[in-house]
């Protein structure tokens, strides 16, 4: 298996300049909700019948018309003529994650970080069923 180097937490492109327009982690509750409003489930109740992969892969495909999406939508705007068009309340939203962007974390802090992840996944589940 290839190790792929990351630059950013959840940069599973490897490419230096990659920004998915979403943190992991200070968006989990955006990525929650968006999971329950596009695919029907709720990922604290059923988080002991996904596995990692799978997680992944529908937070990837997670649509424009979700919680995580209209974020995203409006931190990766460029268009001159929409940004003009935007609330106070959307250019804070992009501005903060422009400034929030600007730094990367090193890959092994990555790593202990998906590895935190994966063990507070597997708490819950295991508290679940208890």
């Amino acid at each position: 298996m290839r190790k792929v180097t990351r630059k950013w937490r959840n940069d599973f492109n490897n490419t230096s300049t990659y920004d998915p327009g979403y943190d992991l982690f200070d968006d989990w509750d955006l990525v929650a909700s968006s999971l329950k409003t596009q695919y029907g489930y709720s990922i604290r109740k059923e988080i002991d019948s996904l596995d990692w992969g799978e997680l992944i892969s529908d937070i990837a495909g997670l649509k424009g018309d979700t919680p995580l999406g209209n974020i995203v939508r409006i931190r990766k705007e460029k268009d001159p003529e929409v940004l003009k068009k935007f609330t106070p309340e959307e250019i804070k939203i992009r501005n903060e994650w422009l400034t929030k962007s600007a730094s990367q974390i090193s890959e092994e802090n990555y790593e202990q970080a998906m590895e935190s992840i994966k063990n507070m996944f597997k708490t819950m589940a295991q508290s679940e069923v208890r």
